[in-house]
């Protein structure tokens, strides 16, 4: 029985309530919370506090300033986001039942193809799933997994993963990486550098991403089975202050290569190759493995998948 379960089973958590905690804890003040629920803050407060006796714990301190959450206000915000989300769900799949698609899908992507897939993905839905709600979380995989686990998001798009418990996995496609320096003055365009090898890489100083970023690990793990260690110069989270270092002349960067397609002044940097597709990642599709899904995530995976090649492969 997972934690979800467990709390509505043996606590008999009233789904109301479980809502009017997360706004105010959300919003940090109960008068904000009650003018968005449409209720009197009075009526709020008992509902909050009926809830903190069912569950025997304090979750909100109230002081001058609104409230903020107690360390067991901050365990059950945290669970209580999926508890929500899929009641809105199990509410969607049956309203499916009867009427064309619909309902939210919420998806996670990570910063580099959130750059890339957010636009055409919701243009694309809003031409074939008109009905359908879409929502679009962006993050680590890490997190973006963990939201998967715990029914906050219904899918997530992301790299490399390792195995994760209750999450199903389906390889999509796979991503090259390239080494992306900055083009010396006076160096031609054409014709392309020829690709580079994991020794080269492993000299090259890398402004890259702190861990726990998938390409970051997946980098690290790479060079490390072939012999070699990550030469650091700098850790910086976000493609385009990666981007605008490598251009102040901090090191090279390790990113997919639409990184540079999709900049401002692409012209500014030499793209390489890893030869032998030493740096190739898989782009997998992340599920829940405990929770069935509905007819319009199916349709929107789909459509998600399509996209990502359309968007990808012309880059």
């Amino acid at each position: 029985m997972g934690i979800h379960d467990y709390l509505i089973y043996h606590f008999g958590m009233d789904l109301k309530q479980l809502g009017y905690f997360v706004a105010v804890a959300e919003r940090g003040s109960f008068s904000r919370a009650a003018v968005e629920l449409g209720i009197a803050q009075p009526a709020l407060s008992r509902q909050i506090r009926a809830l903190e006796l069912t569950l025997r714990q304090s979750l909100l301190r109230r002081h001058g300033r609104g409230a903020t959450t107690t360390e067991a206000g901050r365990l059950l915000l945290e669970h209580a986001r999926g508890i929500l989300h899929q009641a809105q769900r199990c509410t969607d799949e049956l309203r499916d039942m009867r009427q064309s698609l619909g309902g939210q899908v919420a998806l996670g992507l990570p910063p580099s193809l959130a750059r890339m897939l957010t636009v055409p993905l919701i243009r694309a839905a809003k031409s074939r799933l008109p009905q359908a709600q879409i929502s679009i979380g962006e993050g680590l995989s890490s997190a973006l997994l963990a939201q998967v686990q715990q029914g906050r998001l219904d899918a997530a798009m992301v790299y490399d993963t390792q195995n994760w418990p209750d999450v199903d996995i389906t390889p999509m496609r796979n991503e090259a990486l390239v080494l992306i320096t900055k083009r010396p003055s006076g160096l031609a365009q054409d014709p392309p550098p020829p690709p580079v090898n994991l020794a080269a890489i492993a000299q090259t100083p890398l402004v890259i991403p702190r861990r726990p970023n998938a390409i970051r690990q997946a980098v690290e793990r790479r060079l490390a089975t072939a012999g070699y260690a990550l030469n650091v110069a700098l850790e910086v989270d976000g493609v385009a202050a990666i981007l605008d270092l490598v251009l102040d002349g901090a090191g090279g960067a390790l990113l997919p290569p639409y990184a540079v397609s999709r900049s401002v002044r692409p012209s500014d940097f030499v793209v390489q190759r890893i030869a032998n597709n030493a740096l190739d990642l898989p782009v997998v599709l992340a599920t829940s493995a405990r929770r069935p899904i509905t007819p319009t995530q199916t349709a929107l995976l789909a459509l998600a998948r399509e996209t990502a090649e359309r968007v990808l492969d012309a880059d």
